[in-house]
C-alpha cells in the first residue's frame, strides 16, 4: 500500500502556481490587481525579456505594515475577506491570497514598501525561503519585483513563448486595466521602452490611448440601467468591425471576464448586421450586486457564474440591440455628444466603487457622460434584479399559454404524437417496436446470426498466375474507366456546334450525343484568374510610392502576427515598417496592385492570428486575383457575339472539367440518353 505524504510549503506553492501564474502575463496581473485593491492612482509597470527576467509593479496605494511583511508570502494570506461570509459579497479583484506565494515560489521575489508616516522596509523571498525585513528607501506605496521566473521549474520554462511574445500578451492585459480603470495613472515599460501611458483622464481617453482617437466616431457611447444592472462603456455602429475578437472588452464589477452569456448576448444583438468572419467592436462595464455574480469560480478569475443567467442575457441583448436597432428606448440609453471636453476622472467610478456608486444624472456641458455621484450607500437600482426575474418568469408563463393556444387551433390536432424518447432517437415508435423483436429473436439464436459489416475477401481461385491475370485484368479495366472519364472532360471544339444561348448567360452546344452547357462568366472568369496567376508568378517586383503612408493601429497579438508575416509582405511587393506602440507604416504598394483596399486586404490577413495557419505568397494574393478576374469576366446576362463566342471555346481549349476561382462549375454536359429520360422517351 502506498504511504500517503503530507506535501512540504515549496511544494504544493510550486503546484499551485500551475494553476495561478501560468506565463509572465499572470505575474503582472496578480500584481497590478493587488496595487489597484491597494488603492492606488498610480501605476509603474516594467518588465525585461517578455517578462522572464524581470518584472516590477510599482505604485502609490497604501502599503504594507511592518508586521504584515513576512505574512504577504505565506498562502492564502489576504488582505481582502477575513470570513467566508466575505466571499458573498466580493469587491475586490484579489480575494484568494494564492497568487504572491505561487510567484516566490518559482522566483526570486521582493517586497519595497511604506506605509504614510511609517518606514520603508524590503524583505525577499527566493523559491519559497522568506527572508528577513530590512530597512530600504522608497516612497509611499509598494514595488514588487520578480526575477528569473521559472527558475526551478525548467519544464515549465521550456515551454514559454518567445520574448515577443510574451511582451505582447502582457502589453494586452495592460491595456485592459487601463481600460477597466480609466481614473488610474499608468505607465508601461518594457525594455526600457514606453509602450503605454495613460494619465486617468476617463474612459473616453483611455479608449483612445488604447485603440487610437480615430476610433471615437464609429462607437456608440452607453450609460444604461436594465434589470437591476447598470451597462455602459463603447458599442461599434452597424457598420463598424474588426477582424477578430481581440477588439472585445468587458469589466464586471471592474474586472475583466469571458463568459458565455455575456458573448451570446453581444453576439446576437449584432447578428442582423455582422457578414461571415466579422466581429462587433465593444468595451462594456457591466456592475451589478456582487452577491448576485460569483467570480470564485477559477483560480484566474476570468470567469463567472450569474445567479440568474436570464437576466443577465436579457439586459445585455435589450440595450445593444435596442440601441442598434434604433428605436424609442436608444434615446435612454445613448449619451449623446457634448463636444469640447472628456469627462471628469474623479467621477467615474471603477472596480467595487462602481458598484457602491449611485447611478448620477447628466453633469451639464462640462462632461460627455453621465459620471456616477460618490456615495458610501449601497448601490440600490430604480429596477431590481429580482424585479426583472419575476417579469422574465411571467412572460414565460404568458408564452406557454399563447403557445397552447396556437397549437388547439391547429388543422392536424388530432394527429397521434410519438412519444418523446422515440423522437429523440430519431425513429417513431412503430420502428422501435421491430427493432426490439428483432433483437428478441436474435437472442435464443444466437448463433444463427451474424455480425453486421463484416468484410468477406474474395482470394482469387488457383495459384501465382490467377493472382497475377487478375491483377492485370483489374488494372486494364482502371486505364479504361479513366480513359472514359477524361474524353467525359474534353469538348472537341473543332466539331462542336453552337446552338445559341439561355438568358444570355448559358452558352449551348452540341457534339455528338453530348449537350454542352458553359457559363459564359464563370468560363471567362477562371480564364482570367489563370492568366493573371502565370502572369503574378513570372512577374518583377516593382514599387509604387505612395503620395501618403497608410498607417496601421493593431492590438499586441496582431502586431506579433504581422510581424511574422513582414517578410511574405515585402515579398510581395509592398514597403512596410513597424513603428512604436503596434503601428504599422505602408509607404509602398505593388505596382500591379495599386488600386488594392488596403484595410480589406489587412482585415483579410489578420482574420486569424492564433499562427496556427502560417500565410503564404500565393494565399495572400489567390483571393486578391480571384476578385480581379470576377470584375473583369463577361457578367451574366450580357449578349455576347458570335466571334466572342467562338473565341471563349477556344480558349477553353475543350476543358469541360472548368470551375471558377470559387470553387463553381463552369461547364455542365447533358447526355441524349439523359434528355431522352427526362421526356420520358425512354423508361
Amino acid at each position: 500500500m502506498a504511504k500517503i505524504n503530507i506535501l512540504s510549503p515549496n511544494v504544493y506553492n510550486r503546484i499551485a502556481a500551475g494553476e495561478v501564474v501560468d506565463r509572465p502575463y499572470s505575474v503582472v496581473k496578480e500584481l497590478v490587481e493587488n496595487a489597484l485593491d491597494a488603492g492606488a492612482s498610480e501605476i509603474e509597470i516594467r518588465i525585461e525579456k517578455g517578462g522572464k527576467s524581470y518584472i516590477s509593479v510599482l505604485d502609490n496605494g497604501g502599503g504594507i505594515e511592518y508586521a504584515d511583511l513576512k505574512s504577504v508570502f505565506l498562502p492564502h494570506a489576504t488582505s481582502k475577506i477575513a470570513k467566508a461570509q466575505d466571499l458573498e459579497n466580493i469587491c475586490t479583484l484579489g480575494f484568494r491570497g494564492e497568487a504572491v506565494a505561487s510567484i516566490s515560489a518559482v522566483s526570486h521575489m521582493r517586497y519595497t514598501s511604506k506605509c504614510a508616516g511609517a518606514e520603508c522596509y524590503q524583505i525577499e523571498c527566493g523559491g519559497g525561503e522568506i527572508g528577513e525585513p530590512t530597512r530600504a528607501a522608497g516612497d509611499d506605496g509598494t514595488l514588487v519585483e520578480v526575477e528569473d521566473l521559472f527558475y526551478n521549474t525548467p519544464v515549465r520554462l521550456k515551454f514559454l513563448k518567445s520574448d515577443k511574445a510574451e511582451e505582447s500578451d502582457i502589453t494586452t492585459f495592460v491595456n485592459r486595466f487601463i481600460l477597466s480603470h480609466p481614473a488610474v495613472r499608468f505607465r508601461y515599460f518594457a525594455d526600457n521602452r514606453l509602450l503605454a501611458q495613460s494619465f486617468g483622464g476617463g474612459e473616453e481617453e483611455a479608449l483612445a490611448c488604447v485603440y487610437g482617437a480615430a476610433l471615437l466616431k464609429d462607437v456608440y457611447r452607453l450609460d444604461a440601467e436594465k434589470n437591476g444592472i447598470r451597462i455602459r462603456g463603447y458599442i461599434g455602429n452597424q457598420n463598424y468591425f474588426k477582424p477578430n475578437r481581440s477588439y472585445q472588452s468587458v469589466f464586471l464589477n471592474g474586472r475583466f471576464v469571458v463568459n458565455n452569456t455575456v458573448a451570446a448576448a453581444l453576439t446576437n444583438a449584432y447578428a442582423s448586421y455582422t457578414m461571415k468572419r466579422q466581429y462587433p467592436f465593444y468595451v462594456l462595464y457591466v456592475d451589478m450586486s456582487p452577491e448576485l455574480v460569483d467570480v470564485n469560480v477559477h483560480p484566474n478569475k476570468a470567469d463567472v457564474r450569474f445567479a440568474d443567467n436570464q437576466v443577465v442575457y436579457s439586459a445585455l441583448y435589450g440595450v445593444v440591440s435596442a440601441v442598434l436597432d434604433g428605436n424609442s428606448k436608444a434615446l435612454e440609453y445613448v449619451v449623446p455628444d457634448v463636444p469640447g471636453s472628456l469627462e471628469d476622472p474623479a467621477a467615474v467610478p471603477s472596480g467595487a466603487a462602481a458598484v457602491e456608486g449611485a447611478c448620477g444624472g447628466k453633469s451639464g456641458a462640462a462632461s460627455s457622460f453621465a459620471p456616477a455621484r460618490q456615495s458610501s450607500l449601497p448601490y440600490t437600482p430604480a429596477y431590481t434584479y429580482e424585479q426583472a426575474k419575476s417579469e422574465i418568469e411571467a412572460a414565460k408563463a404568458k408564452f406557454k399559454t399563447e403557445q397552447s393556444y396556437f397549437s388547439d387551433t391547429e388543422e392536424d390536432d388530432g394527429a397521434e404524437e410519438l412519444p418523446f424518447e422515440e423522437v429523440r432517437k430519431g425513429f417513431p415508435a412503430e420502428k422501435a417496436v421491430k427493432k426490439t423483436e428483432a433483437a428478441e429473436q436474435k437472442q435464443p439464436y444466437a448463433d444463427l446470426f451474424f455480425e453486421e459489416n463484416t468484410l468477406e475477401i474474395n482470394a482469387p481461385k488457383g495459384g501465382a498466375g490467377d493472382a497475377f491475370e487478375e491483377n492485370k485484368k483489374f488494372l486494364a479495366e482502371e486505364d479504361a474507366r479513366k480513359k472514359e472519364r477524361d474524353a467525359q472532360m474534353k469538348i472537341d471544339v473543332a466539331h462542336c456546334e453552337y446552338k445559341g444561348n439561355l438568358f444570355n448567360t448559358f452558352l449551348i452546344y452540341e457534339w455528338g450525343d453530348n449537350a454542352y452547357l458553359i457559363d459564359q462568366h464563370a468560363a471567362h472568369e477562371r480564364l482570367i484568374f489563370d492568366r493573371l496567376q502565370r502572369k503574378m508568378e513570372n512577374r518583377a517586383v516593382v514599387q509604387q510610392p505612395m503620395l501618403v503612408p497608410y498607417l496601421r493601429k493593431v492590438t499586441p497579438a496582431e502586431a506579433i502576427f504581422l510581424e511574422d508575416c513582414l517578410p511574405v509582405l515585402r515579398e510581395i511587393g509592398f514597403a512596410i515598417d513597424e513603428k512604436e506602440n503596434c503601428m504599422f507604416s505602408v509607404s509602398a504598394v505593388p505596382i500591379d496592385l495599386q488600386f488594392i483596399a488596403l484595410d480589406e486586404f489587412f482585415d483579410g490577413i489578420l482574420r486569424d492570428i492564433s499562427g496556427l495557419r502560417g500565410i503564404k505568397l500565393k494565399e495572400i494574393l489567390r483571393d486578391r486575383l480571384a476578385t480581379a478576374a470576377c470584375k473583369a469576366a463577361v457578367k451574366g446576362g450580357m449578349q455576347l457575339s458570335e466571334d466572342e463566342v467562338r473565341t471563349l471555346l477556344k480558349d477553353m481549349n475543350g476543358d469541360a472539367g472548368l470551375k471558377c476561382p470559387h470553387g463553381r462549375p463552369a461547364v455542365v454536359r447533358l447526355t441524349k440518353y439523359e434528355v431522352e429520360k427526362m421526356f420520358k422517351r425512354i423508361v
